[in-house]
């Protein structure tokens, strides 16, 4: 499945502007044109990739897009880069394999790869003015499992918490923790985000324990609320702890 407009974190995080389209009530963003950032997950029959190795490899994808130097300054992408964020940020999450996958991959585009797991990025695209050859390809039914149980999160990198209480297709997961990485990239001064970029991008992807994410509600880290629009009643889908190596974000301090 895919995911859609997300609304906002309960606050606005740190260095994000006040009319943030995270935020859950209508802004301007709504009158401006619509835009939505295409994800395609590589998926053979014979050999699905692992569930959280395409978790961790579409928010890697994310954050490869929003870096790329096609994206930013007067780069290629940059004005529909600015476009897509300027507006509600959607992005859908679609699967190929064989000729749909090498047609995806002969658009413009990025593609990311983690262990096994492929996942092509493509700049944004109007609401309603797909490619033919991404617009036919199928958002239901990206079922992935884990095989084995992932291994622990590197706590030198950031976390990617997905929240406990929700179950999501793998798709509308890959979307949830996309936003989630958008989010801790949007918190980071520049010289920490080129320290991200050069090392790859490193994040864990994990369901946090019921504990865990009560306390992550609170802690003043970078949390998506989901519009509800598919699968799931709108609330709260992920929580991203940045790490003590990479993507530091800094907790609130409670009193």
């Amino acid at each position: 499945m895919s995911s859609d407009d997300i609304p906002a974190s309960p606050s606005v995080p740190a260095g994000l502007p006040t009319d943030s389209p995270f935020r859950s009530e209508r802004t301007d963003r709504d009158e401006a044109p619509q835009y939505v950032l295409p994800l395609v997950v590589h998926i053979e029959k014979t050999a699905p990739p692992a569930r959280n190795d395409a978790l961790r490899t579409a928010a890697r994808a994310v954050l490869v897009m929003l870096s790329d130097e096609r994206s930013t300054g007067e780069g290629e992408w940059a004005g529909v880069m600015r476009d897509w964020q300027d507006a509600r940020i959607r992005k859908v999450v679609r699967r190929a394999r064989g000729a749909e996958w090498r047609k995806a991959c002969a658009l413009p585009g990025i593609t990311v790869t983690g262990e096994a797991a492929e996942v092509r990025v493509h700049p944004p695209v109007p609401l309603d003015g797909w490619p033919k050859e991404l617009a036919k390809l199928q958002v239901s039914g990206t079922h992935l499992d884990d095989l084995e149980p992932p291994a622990a999160p590197d706590p030198t990198g950031p976390v990617i918490w997905l929240n406990p209480d929700l179950a999501m297709s793998a798709g509308k997961e890959m979307a949830q923790v996309g936003h989630g990485a958008q989010l801790a990239w949007w918190e980071l001064p520049e010289t920490e985000r080129e320290a991200w970029r050069e090392a790859g991008f490193p994040l864990s992807v994990a369901t946090a324990p019921t504990d865990l994410w009560k306390e992550l509600m609170v802690s003043g880290l970078p949390v998506v609320k989901d519009a509800g629009f598919t699968e799931i009643a709108p609330g709260e889908t992920v929580a991203v702890e940045g790490g003590s190596r990479f993507c530091p974000l800094p907790r609130t301090r409670l009193p």
